[in-house]
């Protein structure tokens, strides 16, 4: 897909049929299975992943609503009788760690947590059950049970046990302030914990970048595009994603392909030069794919204020600084017969391995960063393992020809 087959290219060099093209074109259909399979995953992902639409959850109340938050697989069901200013919720979210706790709140004056008028459900430790509490939070540094600055009843909580450490639910019915009900719109905040004391004391949440994003403006009338995270948040998290996808395709993919191509391809006497060009080829569209992606992190850093990954970061700044040397390197590239050729191999190849094994590295950093749906990097892994599987067989058949061609000789 992204890498022509050395059939069809070597036909138009040469117009001949070598034995060594079949060897070389299944290399390329290996590679092009990996990467079909990669992108495959990327795009089937989100339609096998849990929506709001697919929940069940007790009662016979119907809500008409339902948002796929943006961030910590969190969901929100809802319905809004304007008449009476009243907002009846479901909100459903994992704990971060199991016997955790989940909240969601209301702000009616700011968009973060402090102000906030929360609700908060956690596992009893005591009883065993769930339970929901409400907090007003009026600054960060004190975080304890209090009525709320409006009206709220018919409060529950329920547990839903799964394989992966299960889901809480917050039920509850609000009566919307006069002067929020007339906007139409509440700032909504939501939150997932990792524990509870005995006491009932509420455990500091992460301070991850899903965690400081999870907040959004909620449209009581239904009409919430983006899934209700606001569209400041919503453009951020395209933004991280498009980061995402472009540095795995660019450092993790095509930059480890184009090196497999240079050194088992250039083996096979028929396949010179057209592997020099699709090697030049393949990892020119890396790089430009690559500065494309890190672009797009140096703004999101930029735009994220106390949020900062300070390994990622620098990865990702020393691969910039390698594989631009690397790409300017090539004008000073020596020929063949040169003396100075042997030192230039060495300073290509050097650069070129590290390139490959950090942008590895970071992709998998990323993804942790992230926290994606685990058929991402269930995807990301299989595409390396593939590459290396392919690397690790050319190894032994260019071994295999060149000792061969050397017993010739």
């Amino acid at each position: 897909m992204l890498v022509l087959p050395i059939y069809s290219v070597k036909k138009l060099y040469y117009g001949y049929y070598n034995p060594s093209k079949d060897m070389a074109a299944a290399a390329y259909s290996s590679v092009g299975i990996s990467l079909s399979f990669f992108f495959w995953a990327l795009l089937i992902s989100p339609s096998v992943s849990q929506t709001c639409k697919s929940q069940t959850f007790s009662g016979d109340k119907t809500y008409p609503h339902c948002l796929d938050l943006p961030q910590l697989k969190a969901f929100l069901h809802f319905s809004y009788d304007k008449p009476n200013t009243t907002l009846a919720v479901v909100f459903s979210a994992p704990p971060s760690k199991p016997g955790g706790w989940v909240s969601w709140a209301i702000n009616p004056q700011a968009t973060g947590m402090a102000g906030a008028q929360t609700l908060v459900a956690y596992k009893d430790p005591n009883k065993g059950v769930a339970v929901v509490k409400t907090l007003n939070i009026s600054s960060y540094s004190m975080i304890v049970p209090s009525k709320l600055a409006f009206e709220v009843w018919d409060m529950r909580a329920e547990e839903e046990v799964s394989g992966d450490g299960g889901t809480l639910r917050i039920f509850a019915r609000i009566k919307v302030p006069s002067d929020l009900a007339a906007k139409g719109k509440v700032n909504q905040v939501w939150q997932v914990g990792p524990g509870v004391s005995p006491e009932g004391k509420i455990e500091k949440h992460d301070f991850d970048a899903p965690n400081l994003s999870s907040k959004g403006l909620l449209d009581l009338s239904g009409n919430n595009s983006g899934g209700g995270g606001g569209g400041e948040g919503d453009s951020r998290v395209k933004k991280r994603n498009i980061h995402g996808i472009l540095n795995a395709v660019s450092w993790g993919i095509l930059f480890p392909v184009g090196a497999i191509i240079a050194r088992y391809m250039r083996v096979f006497e028929s396949a010179d030069p057209a592997w020099f060009y699709i090697h030049v080829s393949c990892q020119f569209s890396a790089y430009v794919i690559g500065v494309a992606g890190w672009s797009i992190g140096i703004k999101l850093g930029n735009e994220s204020e106390g949020i900062r990954y300070a390994s990622h970061g620098n990865i990702g700044l020393a691969l910039f600084t390698l594989a631009t040397i690397q790409v300017f390197a090539m004008c000073l590239r020596p020929k063949k017969d040169h003396k100075y050729r042997v030192y230039w191999n060495i300073y290509h190849h050097g650069v070129g391995y590290s390139i490959i094994i950090l942008g590895i590295i970071n992709v998998f950093k990323g993804l942790s960063i992230l926290n994606p749906q685990h058929a991402y990097k269930t995807a990301y892994i299989a595409v390396i393992a593939s590459l290396g599987g392919i690397a690790l067989l050319f190894e032994a058949v260019t071994w295999v020809i060149v000792l061969k061609r050397k017993s010739n000789s």
